[in-house]
Formats: structure tokens, sequence, C-alpha cells
């Protein structure tokens, strides 16, 4: 009999998707065949028994074999009553049955069919009456069963699907969250040797994820649909999810992950189009830009010269923010989408976000509140976390340098002067603005991301009050200050005691002593008294309020920006050196 039963699960399990983890997708289309409600009987072709059974099935059909018991009935019998409550589904062994709905015959069933299985998904009553036609042999598994099979084996595919997503460079830089909700929604295909995965010139709607076998590249060319054809080497299984499934989870500004490489990838500079200019610093000019194929989105860019860069020997650190901001994917960093150069300039194509620079904002207002302050401070320690956990340090927090989106939530822009030193190391460069910068650079004793712990308290003055704690007529003298410590500091009244008590903590003179530096990093941070009841989650969903939202008309926007100039300098050529090459 199992010998029998084995070959009838094997008809059954193309149907029952075991390959597969959502539970009702898994079954759907083998039951929306089955005869229960007269609008599924047009489904039967659905159906088709496979061939042979898929190996990588036998686990879950087995376990599902295990919990499922025999019973034979007369001819005559009553399966199922209509109307009476269900939790049984039933597979036909031998015979035939016979599917009636208020007195209606619907249909036959016959042997290695499957009935009864809305009973599987829900707590319904029976939609039709079956009866025995003949004598019959059915095997049965009640809903308790199967459903407790269902999430041990969906549990596990689950955390399959995770751990394997995590080990995709891509995906790396993605939280837990937004990992389990791709895995949730990823198919497995199977592809037979020759088999086309992707076919030269079609839309692109759809992500491939290689996770068994290889893959042959051809003819790379092509511009707004696929540039390559795919085609599978041998046996090939792929985790495949689409476009809009990426889109909604992991980026909220509808910036997809795969859109660096497929978007962008055929993006030249001739493609960009300057609309205005939206911020200057020191090294660079930030201009708003659109593509000329889309005017529905904008972008930043960002316009270095190459002779102010080598005349100010800061080759490395452009090259090392171009190399992080590729690396750190957060939603409070701004996204960096691709580089360019030419003779003059290096270009850097960013996410554009058009709220303006929070220092606009303070400058405006004066100071901001604890709730305000709470929540810039928040986004930029779920920035810092990001940049830490891969040995990566800041070093230039200040107003000027947080930017926010149209929903008003805070991002980090600007990373000349980030540093990949790795985990627990240091570094000796002296870089950092005056105000902000810690007293081991000054001492020039090595420093690494606890600076940025410094940093942070000084931030949480700044906005609080309106001013930094340190500041002198001169760097020099404000050096001289900041060596003097944070407790010489008089702090105005209007920053609250546990305020005062983060920002002290914080700005300790000896690294190791700081709130974030220790044994729990920033999790040290974000329990301490000052963010009691702060909707940490909230905040990297995206789902609380801002204390400020921006108006933002449209993607050319620029009204929260100050104005600037048009730049006419027509800097030199460089003589091509070679240091720009990663460009």
């Amino acid at each position: 009999m199992w010998g029998g039963m084995r070959g009838l699960m094997g008809a059954a399990a193309h149907a029952f998707g075991c390959d597969r983890p959502v539970v009702p997708a898994e079954w759907m289309s083998y039951f929306m065949s089955a005869p229960d409600e007269p609008q599924r009987t047009k489904r039967q072709a659905i159906s088709a028994e496979p061939t042979a059974l898929d190996p990588s099935q036998l686990t879950d059909i087995l376990t599902i074999m295990d919990c499922m018991h025999p019973t034979s009935l007369t001819k005559g019998c009553c399966v199922i009553q209509e109307g009476d409550d269900g939790s049984t589904v039933y597979v036909l062994e031998e015979g035939m049955v016979e599917v009636t709905k208020q007195g209606k015959k619907l249909c036959t069933i016959g042997q290695g069919k499957v009935f009864g299985e809305l009973a599987i998904l829900y707590n319904c009553t029976r939609t039709a009456t079956v009866t025995a036609l003949t004598d019959i042999k059915l095997w049965a598994i009640d809903r308790q069963g199967f459903q407790t099979i269902m999430m041990r084996t969906g549990l596990i595919k689950l955390s399959q699907y995770t751990d394997f997503l995590r080990s995709v460079p891509s995906f790396q830089s993605l939280t837990e969250d937004i990992l389990s909700k791709l895995a949730d929604v990823l198919e497995e295909t199977h592809y037979s040797d020759s088999d086309y995965i992707i076919r030269q010139g079609a839309t692109g709607d759809t992500f491939f994820i290689i996770s068994e076998g290889q893959v042959r590249k051809s003819d790379d060319n092509g511009e707004d649909v696929r540039t390559a054809s795919a085609t599978a080497v041998g046996d090939v299984t792929c985790l495949v999810i689409d476009r809009e499934s990426v889109r909604i989870f992991v980026n909220h500004e509808h910036q997809f992950l795969y859109a660096e490489a497929d978007y962008f990838s055929s993006v030249t500079l001739n493609d960009i189009k300057i609309i205005c200019t939206l911020g200057m610093g020191g090294f660079s000019r930030v201009e708003l830009v659109q593509l000329k194929n889309d005017a529905n989105r904008s972008f930043a860019l960002k316009v270095l010269k190459k002779r102010h860069i080598l005349d100010t020997s800061q080759q490395g650190h452009i090259l090392s923010e171009r190399r992080i901001m590729m690396e750190a994917h957060s939603p409070f960093i701004i996204r960096l989408y691709r580089t360019f150069r030419d003779s003059k300039y290096l270009y850097m194509l960013l996410e554009a976000c058009l709220g303006g620079e929070l220092w606009t904002q303070l400058r405006d207002r004066g100071s901001f509140d604890d709730g305000t302050t709470r929540f810039y401070t928040g986004c930029v320690i779920e920035a810092l976390a990001c940049l830490h956990s891969r040995g990566i340090i800041y070093r230039d927090l200040k107003p000027e340098n947080i930017i926010l989106d149209s929903r008003g939530y805070a991002k980090l822009v600007d990373f000349g002067f980030a540093k990949k030193v790795g985990l627990g190391k240091k570094t000796w460069t002296f870089c950092g603005t005056p105000e902000y910068v810690a007293p081991e650079i000054i001492l020039n004793k090595g420093h690494d991301s606890s600076a940025d712990c410094w940093s942070l308290g000084i931030l949480v003055f700044e906005l609080l009050s309106g001013s930094p704690p340190f500041s002198g007529s001169d760097p020099m003298k404000t050096y001289n200050i900041i060596l003097r410590g944070i407790d010489m500091i008089e702090f105005p009244k209007k920053i609250t005691k546990s305020a005062a008590n983060l920002i002290k903590r914080l700005c300790r003179d000896n690294p190791s002593e700081r709130l974030g530096n220790q044994k729990n990093g920033v999790k040290d941070i974000q329990k301490h008294k000052w963010f009691e009841g702060f909707n940490w989650e909230g905040l990297r969903q995206g789902t609380i309020d801002s204390p400020f939202t921006p108006t933002v008309e449209g993607p050319l926007d620029n009204s929260n920006f100050d104005y600037f100039p048009e730049d006419t300098e027509d800097p030199p050529v460089d003589e091509e050196s070679g240091w720009d090459l990663e460009f």
C-alpha cells in the first residue's frame, strides 16, 4: 500500500508545490482545480500530473505521508456532507466518488485526485457533498497536522532563503526584516541545460539569483531592455523576484537595489541634464539633474574639479568616498548610483533629497526642541550604526552634512573624510570640522569610531542650543577649549538634565568610556533615558512622522535650498595621471 501511496503522492507533488515557501500559494493551483465549487471545474487542466517527482520535494512529501492515515469506505457511503464542519483533506487512492451541490451533480473524481482541500486552508463548512460511487480507499490528513508540517517546512525554507540572500553582495546591506520579507516572496525556478533564463531584448521586470548551477552570458549590448542573454549550463536553480516586490520592500523612496546595475548601467554624461545648483562645498559643487529620458525623477550630481583635488592632495579621500558610498547602503545614508569622469571633472550621481539641509532648518529656527532633536539624532545614529558595523568611521558629522528627504527624514551626505579602518582599528589622519573634532584627533593619539560618538554629542548640543559647545575665534583656540573637556562647559537651561547626561557621556575625554563605544555599541545610546519611549523600529521602517515635512512640489523643486550662482571657472585639463581610474 505504501508503494502505491508514494506513486500517488508523487503524482500530486507538483500540485502541492512543496518546493515553494508560502502555504496558500503552494497548494492553490491544484486546489483551484478541485470540484468543491462550480466555478472551479473550469480549471481542471491546471492539475496536470508531472512526469517525475523532483527529489528535492521528497522530504516534504514523506513528512506529509507520515501524518496521513488510510481509510476504506463501501459504495454509497458519504465522505463529505455539504454544510458540515470540516478539517480533513482526502487523496483518493482507489475507486470513484461523485460531487454534488444542493442535490445537483457537479462531477465525478477518480483515483489520484485531492478533494476537501478548503478544510486545509480555512476553518469553513463543506461546500459540497462527496459520495462513494464504488468501494474506495482514501488517505486523509487534518488541518492541524498539515499546517504544522507546512509551518515547519516553510520556516526552514524561509531561513534558508534568508541565509542565501545575506550571502549575495547586493543584499548584504539590508536589515534582517527586509531580508526576511524578500525571502518570503522568492520563487524557486528550475532550468534544464541550454534553457533560456533571460533572453536579450526582453523587458527586464524580474531579478534572478542563481542558487544552484552555472549560467552562460552572451551578446552584451542594448540599453532599455535586457542587455544580454543568459542560458543554463546543466541544471540550474534560480530564486526569482519581481521588480515591484524589490521596490516595495527594499527602499522607502522607490529606488531598488538592482537598479544600479540595470537602470544606470547604460547612463552616460550625455544623458544628464543640469537643472540648477543645490550646494557648494570645499572640493565640490552639487547640481540638481535629470536624465533626459526620464522626466519623473531627479538626482543630485556631485561635481569635483580634478586639478583642485590634485593640488590639495585629496585623491585618497575622494577614492575612499566612492568606495564607502558604494558599500554603505542605508535609508539614512545618501545613495550613490554611478560615477563618471572626464578630463576636467569627477562626477558622482546621487540620490536627490529635496528637503534641504538640516543646517538651514537650524539656522532659520535658532534651535530645536527635544522631540525634534531626538528624531534627527536617531536618524544619524542609524547611519553611524551602519557605518561602524562595517569598520567605517565618518569623521565629519555636523548639521551641514545632514540632508532631509521629501518626508523630512535625515540622511548623511559628504563622505570625503570617511575611512574604512576595520573593526577595532585606529587611524591617525587629522581631519574634521574644528568644533566637532575629538580630543584624541587633536592630540594625534590615533582614533576610531569613538570619534564619531564624540561628534554625536556635539551635534545633540548644537541642535538643542543653536551653537556647538566648543567654539573659538580660530581653529587653534577651538582645539584648546575642546582639550579642557565637556565638564568645563556651562549648559544652557533649554538642555534638559537627561539630554545633558547623554551629551556628557558621549563626550568623555577617554574614548573607551564613551557611550556607543562600549560592549553594546550604539544600543547603549538607544537605551539612554533621553530616548525613552522613542520608536526605533518605526524610524527604521519609515512609519513615524518626522517633526518637519518639507514642501516639495516635484522632482525639480529646489526651493528648500539656498541660491548659488553658476560656476563660470573653466578648470585646467588633468594630465591623466591615472589616479582616478577607479571612477
